[in-house]
């Protein structure tokens, strides 16, 4: 069997607000609450994947980073700035509002409230 990722937990002190800007951001569809009291907020990233907010306290902060195809890229980009998202070329700069990313052809990162920091990169 491959072995795939099923879902990971993302943390936030609002995770239904996280779960609903972050699906807003990449064109994603937040699913029903899930869990044994509801307390998950998933987004469905595809068919293997969701990524399920959770609330807590003192959130961390994860780095999450996706592939994606240039038409998808357009599209997110485009979101990121109808909805002034900032967003910038690297981690440290994330809202430099540049797509010259180091490791690919076109890439950006942006945060969310609970310092996540999410990374889209395209191969052209």
């Amino acid at each position: 069997m491959t072995i795939t990722l099923n879902h990971t937990i993302v943390t936030a002190v609002d995770h239904q607000e996280a779960a609903r800007f972050f699906a807003a951001v990449m064109g994603l569809e937040c699913l029903p609450p899930a869990g044994s009291h509801g307390h998950f907020a998933p987004v469905k990233v595809n068919d293997e994947l969701t990524l399920d907010f959770m609330a807590v306290d003192d959130p961390s902060g994860h780095h999450l980073a996706f592939d994606v195809d240039p038409g998808t890229f357009d599209r997110i980009l485009a979101r990121v700035r109808d909805l002034d998202v900032p967003f910038g070329n690297g981690p440290a700069t994330p809202a430099n509002g540049r797509i010259d990313h180091p490791l690919c052809p076109r890439g950006l990162f942006f945060v969310d409230a609970a310092r996540n920091l999410y990374e889209v990169m395209s191969p052209a």
